[in-house]
């Protein structure tokens, strides 16, 4: 079973976005409970979709900048990125099919 992995840093985030074509990114954290019901849903996303859309978490207590430069004031938070561009933000718990949805209009 695959799981949606961590991006480590900005350079990384940077460089996912120029060269994936969709992107989705958890924004989760260790402390946050919500963030925790959701990750099996976005891990089921990461390994439904791994042939055409890269799913991945990011940590925004590392990760302080990005969140800021997304408005993030809230987590869980998903975001979706359509050839670079931030098309969609997800917040708050949602259900699989809700994420599946949103990520297959974009596909």
């Amino acid at each position: 079973m695959s799981t949606a992995i961590f991006i480590q840093d900005q350079a990384e985030f940077e460089d996912l976005r120029k060269t994936t074509s969709l992107l989705v990114v958890d924004c989760t954290a260790t402390w946050c409970g919500p963030c925790k019901v959701i990750a099996p849903f976005i891990d089921q996303l990461a390994e439904n979709y791994s042939d055409r859309a890269s799913v991945m978490k990011l940590d925004i207590d590392g990760n302080k900048p990005l969140a800021k430069e997304f408005g993030l004031k809230s987590i869980p938070a998903v975001l979706f990125f359509k050839a670079g561009e931030l098309v969609e933000t997800m917040i708050g718990v949602k259900t699989y099919a809700e994420f599946s949805a949103t990520l297959e209009k974009y596909l």
